[in-house]
């Protein structure tokens, strides 16, 4: 049994969620979840919220114990980009391309 959580959307880029991503695959939720506070990176408030949900998703829709789940897979991919143009000298304008993210978290537990 597995429990998900999908946060679409974000407006951050995919390459800076993916370090935060690779600290917390494969711990404990609450290893996970101390790990994500003390993280002094942006994306670590979205996973944080992201696991709290997946937590609650196992708990209650799935019935699962808690104290035995895991990170089982952690993965970010590109949304869609806003594109932006940033005046320039000379009447040049160059573009700015605001990348966004869609996470999600998988949660196992342990046999």
């Amino acid at each position: 049994m597995e429990a998900k959580a999908i946060l679409r959307n974000v407006r951050i880029a995919p390459r800076k969620v993916k370090v935060v991503c690779d600290l917390i695959r494969g711990k404990n939720a609450a290893e996970a979840n101390a790990i994500l506070l003390n993280t002094p990176k942006a994306a670590s408030e979205h996973l944080s919220k992201l696991l709290k949900s997946a937590m609650a998703n196992a708990e209650n829709n799935h019935n699962m114990d808690p104290e035995k789940l895991y990170v089982d897979q952690v993965f970010v991919c590109p949304g869609p980009i806003m594109k932006r143009i940033r005046p320039m000298s000379h009447g040049r304008a160059f573009r700015i391309l605001k990348r966004t993210s869609h996470i999600t978290l998988v949660l196992k537990e342990k046999e």
